[in-house]
């Protein structure tokens, strides 16, 4: 996990299995706490037949990138016990929080799940993707994330 400033200690679960609830409004300060770190955002439920068939795939990237972008999980309309094995059974090895209403992938224009966003580290939405994302979209995406956040 890339290194977090002190003050993002008090949003960012260090517990991967913690899902703390947030609503929108959490969610936004959570990602202004992380400013200076790029942040993959991926909204999902454990019930969710795609979001099971992409979950190897972002353990997978979390594990290769994990140490330059921050990953975090929003699961959404699910319960926590399901959520928690599910989160279990495919290693992940980032946090995530709990949405039980869906408001934050709602309120950020976004339809059903999974969904995947890309916010460069100045916070800003560079790029998302609906459904299930790919080992090679995810790869790509991350790198150009990265590449964006390059100095010239």
């Amino acid at each position: 996990m890339p290194a977090a400033n002190a003050s993002t200690a008090s949003l960012l679960p260090t517990n991967v299995l913690a899902l703390p609830s947030f609503d929108y409004a959490k969610f936004q300060e959570l990602l202004g706490q992380l400013r200076g770190t790029p942040v993959l955002v991926n909204v999902w439920a454990s019930w969710c037949g795609p979001c099971q068939a992409e979950a190897p795939h972002l353990a997978d990237a979390a594990e290769r990138f994990g140490s330059k972008v921050q990953f975090l999980g929003v699961d959404i309309l699910d319960s926590r016990p399901s959520a928690r094995s599910f989160m279990e059974r495919e290693g992940w090895t980032y946090p995530s929080v709990y949405d039980e209403t869906g408001s934050i992938r709602d309120q950020l224009g976004f339809i059903g799940q999974p969904v995947t966003a890309f916010f460069d580290a100045s916070g800003t939405l560079v790029s998302s993707w609906s459904g299930p994302v790919t080992p090679e979209i995810l790869t790509r995406r991350l790198q150009d994330l990265l590449g964006h956040d390059r100095a010239p």
